[in-house]
């Protein structure tokens, strides 16, 4: 006999996916590369602090973890970090250069060698001394990178320059061993990428008060006898062209991904290879990021899509491209090449991210390592649509949506779900459509999701993206509202329970649409933004230190501005009840904002709970936190809805 199903009400189906299944499972491998014929890549382990280790694939196919805790592989290089390691294959086993977190060090070490040693010193000013991208070259007896030096206190005190860094450990108590491979002509830089006949080296760059997706600087230089860079020169880019990534083709040709159409596009030596309306590239939010991979036989790996990002096989001198088949829907931009292979990070709406291997020869692809494997039964998992909704102005929205999903439990006829509008961070990014346990925490218990893509995102072009050009806290919250009331309308959602959700930008979004509208019933606001004066003014990183000057207007010519979009100026406005999440050593969104914000809030009477970190920075990676926060926010909704899921335990919320 077949299994019954329960008649309850939304929200209160009991679920397999629990809080602590849904922060186990959080992180994707990462950061992938060759190393001789082997591959690695930086894996995330959230029960142990949420450090990220260093994995080994053997050509047996078994994995390694080669870096035992405390080591935690992740850069602070721009507080966003991006590619904290390299490795090359010598005569005596592979010469692995890693980024340590807790010190931000460069390391050294040959696996069975013994400990690793450090390269680099530690610096006393500001946030010291930080390196990303590392490129061993033995040959050298340097390793090449990024080195990013506080010169002073403020989080603006800084300069970013390609470095070579001796082998041999002379630098690891002496900053006077680094050696600057270019003089500092740019506020940032990417690690410089070495010609194949190692005379040239290509990097990105750009300044203030642009961000990489709106104008970079495609730079390239002679590699002097000594191993400085000579006569560099912009070869494309600019203040309106953003240059995502570039590399060397085995043939000497240089390759790189610009928007100059109003889409990244791959180019070789300046002539588009596959002119599409479609993205071949993305925001460059860390350093090192990779949406494309040349190959010995001249084939290119790309990701492209709208939206989605696949993976394929270009050919350049046909514009072909040829995708991967397998279930893979959504790869991450880091791909890597070695003769005619090809490694990704594929996931799909119904696997998580796994490392994916490529045979450009045959088009076989299959999976290597951190294979998906099932946390609990599939049939729990969330089964998703892609729409498109009209917001105002009939512009287009694209978005994701989770219905509530359990095959033991259906709800009682007439009764509609309730659903939480997620906000996706960035705010230039975008919500990848792949399996996400914490999504399945909620769609699983009988809550419904929406990832709402608005105006201003990632994957669907430049004009997409513009559309949030001085419109932050408009035209997010518009279109997050849109899709929210045409839920309702078109009778998927209730409208008297429809909640919003989001981290950093999304927390930012949160917070106005709490602030702006009168369409959520309750919010849940992690690590926001919530003050735009104070984090336009110094309560900030320095990589978005101005990027508020493109999102909102020049501070100089728009102060009030700032003070009217911010939440934390219009307490007064918000009347539901909302969780805040905050890390207290978040240096991106830091807690002082959450502060200010409650300060006004007090004595108002609205239902809230302030949940704090020791530990965590901007977006959480413990997976003690991820249980606590994800047990508080469904409790929340429980609160404000009526609902009654089972095994949660209650937030205690102040007014």
């Amino acid at each position: 006999m077949g299994e019954s199903v329960s008649t309850l009400s939304y929200g209160s189906w009991p679920s397999p996916v629990d809080a602590a299944l849904a922060a186990a499972h959080d992180g994707r491998p990462d950061d992938v590369a060759f190393v001789g014929d082997e591959v690695w890549w930086t894996a995330p382990r959230p029960t142990e602090g949420g450090r990220r280790t260093l994995v080994r694939r053997h050509p047996d196919g078994t994995e390694e973890p080669v870096l035992p805790a405390p080591w935690n592989v992740r850069s602070r290089v721009i507080e966003y970090g991006g590619r904290p390691w390299g490795a090359v294959q010598t005569d005596s086993g592979p010469l692995v250069v890693f980024v340590n977190f807790a010190d931000q060090r460069l390391y050294a070490f040959t696996p069975g060698g013994g400990e690793p040693r450090p390269l680099t010193p530690l610096s006393t000013v500001g946030g010291g001394l930080r390196w990303i991208e590392p490129d061993p070259y033995p040959e050298r007896g340097e390793v090449w990178c990024v080195l990013e030096e506080f010169t002073g206190e403020g989080p603006t005190d800084l300069r970013r320059v390609p470095v070579a860094v001796p082998l041999d450990g002379s630098a690891a108590g002496d900053r006077g061993a680094v050696r600057e491979l270019a003089p500092e002509r740019h506020r940032f830089v990417t690690g410089p990428r070495l010609s194949p006949d190692g005379h040239r080296a290509a990097w990105l760059a750009w300044d203030h008060p642009r961000m990489p997706w709106d104008g970079t600087e495609l730079i390239v230089a002679e590699v002097g006898p000594e191993g400085t860079f000579q006569d560099a020169r912009t070869l494309a880019g600019g203040p309106e062209e953003s240059v995502a990534q570039a590399d060397w083709a085995p043939d000497g040709t240089l390759l790189h991904v610009s928007d100059r159409t109003g889409w990244w596009n791959l180019y070789r030596d300046g002539q588009p290879l596959c002119a599409r309306e479609e993205e071949f590239g993305g925001p460059l939010w860390k350093l090192g990021q990779r949406w494309f991979a040349p190959l010995d036989s001249g084939l290119i790996a790309v990701l492209h899509g709208r939206g989605a990002a696949v993976l394929g096989i270009l050919d350049p001198e046909t514009g072909e491209v040829v995708d991967a088949a397998g279930p893979w829907t959504e790869f991450a931009p880091a791909l890597a090449a070695h003769g005619e292979r090809v490694v990704a990070v594929g996931a799909s709406a119904h696997s998580g991210f796994e490392v994916v291997e490529l045979d450009a020869r045959t088009g076989r692809a299959r999976v290597i390592g951190a294979p998906h494997e099932d946390a609990t039964d599939p049939a729990y998992y969330p089964q998703p649509q892609i729409r498109t909704f009209q917001g105002p102005d009939g512009r287009d929205i694209h978005a994701h949506l989770y219905p509530p999903h359990n095959p033991g439990c259906r709800a009682p006829d007439g009764e509609l779900p309730p659903y939480v509008i997620w906000a996706h961070g960035g705010p230039t990014s975008r919500a990848p459509l792949v399996l996400d346990l914490e999504i399945a925490y909620f769609t699983s218990r009988g809550i419904g999701v929406a990832e709402v893509n608005y105006g201003g995102s990632s994957g669907h072009g430049r004009e997409y993206r513009n559309r949030l050009r001085e419109q932050w806290g408009v035209v997010d919250v518009e279109d997050c509202a849109a899709v929210a009331v045409a839920l309702a309308e078109e009778g998927t959602a209730d409208p008297e329970r429809l909640a919003v959700r989001g981290g950093s930008a999304g927390g930012w979004t949160s917070a106005a649409s709490l602030a702006g509208t009168d369409v959520y019933a309750c919010g849940t606001i992690l690590y926001p933004i919530l003050d735009l004066t104070g984090w336009g003014t110094g309560e900030t990183h320095d990589f978005e230190s101005q990027y508020l000057e493109s999102l909102i207007g020049p501070y100089a010519e728009v102060p009030d501005r700032y003070t009217e979009r911010s939440p934390a100026q219009h307490a007064e406005s918000v009347t539901a009840p909302f969780l805040l999440l905050q890390g207290l050593d978040d240096v991106i969104c830091p807690p002082v904002q959450c502060e200010r914000f409650l300060e006004r809030m007090a004595g108002r009477g609205v239902p809230h709970a302030y949940l704090t970190f020791e530990g965590e920075g901007h977006g959480f990676r413990r997976a003690e936190t991820m249980v606590r926060a994800l047990e508080a926010e469904l409790s929340l909704y429980a609160q404000t809805f009526g609902l009654t899921p089972p095994g949660v335990p209650t937030l205690e919320l102040s007014r």
